[in-house]
């Protein structure tokens, strides 16, 4: 009698499609946590918070419209001059600004959103007239003239050195001040502050520190009214 040779186990062998189904899945598992970290990583800084526990919306180097003095309610707006919306608003808070003359700060600070194609370079623009303490002037140039600048296809800096002209700014100091990166840097630092307080649209406005939730046309006003009679 012959004795039944023994079998060597075999080894399983992954069919082709499963193997790339396999590779599929461990990819997608690696990105998704790839993206989770590089999520964490790039979260905002938490903003500042005052001594009385308000978030702190200013720097010493904001642009300040109105300065009611120390006793004043502090509104602060993130605005985006290419912005409908903030255009929208612009006439309020023009308003606003009379009806409370004395009794509020009113700081403007820079949102440039990246939806908006002349966004920055309007920012660029107001703040290379605030380097001639024109900030103001060049601020009410922006919303008055938004829809004659604002559906461009593609970045029209002429548009808004001609603005500076018409203002009468010093031409060279005009330009030198947007070709300085220095310039950027100072509408980025706005921009930075309002993402680590969470802003994600504008206009945003935060009266003495707290956020303002915009759901009627009016709830500027209430909150600023709010505040100052409180």
């Amino acid at each position: 009698m012959f004795a039944t040779p023994s079998r060597t186990p075999q080894k399983t062998r992954l069919t082709t499609p499963v193997k790339a189904t396999l590779i599929a899945l461990a990819v997608a598992v690696v990105l998704a946590i790839a993206g989770i970290v590089y999520a964490i990583t790039q979260q905002a800084p938490a903003p500042d918070v005052a001594e009385d526990g308000t978030l702190q919306t200013t720097r010493a180097d904001s642009h300040v419209l109105d300065d009611g003095g120390t006793d004043a309610v502090t509104v602060v707006e993130f605005l985006d001059f290419e912005c409908e919306a903030c255009g929208a608003f612009y006439p309020i808070v023009e308003d606003l600004r009379a009806q409370f003359d004395g009794e509020i700060t009113y700081v403007v600070r820079y949102f440039p959103l990246p939806g908006h194609i002349n966004s920055t370079q309007a920012a660029l623009a107001a703040e290379a007239a605030a380097q001639q303490d024109r900030f103001e002037d060049m601020y009410h140039r922006l919303f008055e003239t938004q829809q004659e600048w604002s559906h461009a296809t593609g970045e029209t800096p002429a548009v808004f050195r001609a603005m500076a002209e018409s203002l009468g700014l010093d031409m060279a100091a005009y330009d030198a001040a947007i070709a300085d990166p220095a310039t950027l840097a100072r509408i980025q630092a706005d921009k930075t502050d309002g993402e680590s307080l969470g802003i994600t649209s504008t206009p945003s406005f935060f009266v003495d520190g707290t956020y303002v939730q915009l759901q009627e046309w009016d709830d500027l006003e209430e909150a600023v009214t709010r505040a100052v009679e409180g």
